[in-house]
């Protein structure tokens, strides 16, 4: 399986600090997103221990079958949780802190997803786009019951409250998901930032551009940041290239740009 990665965070227009962190590396098949939330920068301590710790403990996750590499998933962000919620215990300045994890994961032709809270993973395959993952959210709650159309959920006043997060509590239960890979296939790893600002058929659109992926990820935060940006953004895209626009190369699984990249070396 070839990849090709682009990925970039940015604090967006209104923000003053920047409180979203991920992780893509395309050598391990594994890219993450967590957006933070709590004050006195908590927000950005509670993101980066996510990334940092489910990173670290799904580092070999390629090479586990899917049943393995389900519980793995399972197991890291369960632990994550852990080790934030207990720092909230013992920092007051840290308390109610949290954070949302959505992860993908790749190998041998196979997606695997890991989520919680309201950053999305998207798949655009043959020119349409499936949002892959459900948002932990209040207004998602509402539009399951009937009591909302996803359209006014886009614009509730209360489109921003999630109800399951990392961090939050002494256990949380993440949704896995997994799935099939193709070739040319690609993926969206994003937090609200994005998917709150830009609608899905204009993330269609910039997904389904012939423009290197990184072109792309810096289309849709300027995207969002011409929107209004009214939150921190970040997006990683990764294409599964099909043997046409494969390098030249020996190797079976090849990463196109830097292999590892953590939010914080590309805050900006």
């Amino acid at each position: 399986m070839q990849l090709e990665v682009g990925q970039g965070t940015n604090t967006g227009m209104i923000r003053s600090g920047n409180e979203d962190n991920f992780y893509s590396d395309p050598d391990k098949g594994l890219f993450v997103v967590a957006d933070g939330m709590g004050g006195h920068a908590a927000g950005e301590v509670a993101s980066e221990m996510a990334v940092t710790i489910v990173a670290e403990l799904l580092s070999e996750l390629r090479t586990l079958p899917d049943e393995d590499a389900a519980k793995a998933i399972h197991e890291a962000v369960r632990r994550a949780n852990a080790a934030i919620y207990q720092r909230t215990l013992t920092e007051t300045e840290k308390h109610g802190m949290g954070t949302t994890v959505s992860l993908l994961g790749l190998h041998d032709w196979h997606y695997l997803i890991g989520q919680v809270g309201d950053s999305r993973v998207y798949l655009l395959r043959e020119g349409r786009l499936v949002q892959l993952t459900k948002d932990h959210s209040y207004v998602q709650e509402q539009v399951d019951a009937g009591a909302l159309t996803p359209e006014q959920a886009r614009y509730h006043p209360y489109s921003n409250v999630i109800t399951r997060c990392v961090g939050a509590g002494a256990e949380v239960q993440p949704d896995v998901y997994i799935g099939e890979a193709q070739a040319g296939d690609t993926f969206l790893v994003a937090s609200d930032g994005l998917t709150g600002m830009v609608e899905d058929r204009r993330l269609q659109q910039l997904l389904g551009s012939r423009a290197p992926a990184q072109r792309v990820v810096d289309a849709l935060i300027a995207e969002a940041n011409g929107r209004g940006g009214l939150d921190n953004i970040t997006a990683i895209v990764v294409r599964v290239l099909r043997d046409d626009e494969v390098p030249r190369t020996t190797n079976s699984f090849t990463a196109i740009r830097t292999p590892f990249i953590t939010g914080a070396q590309r805050r900006r």
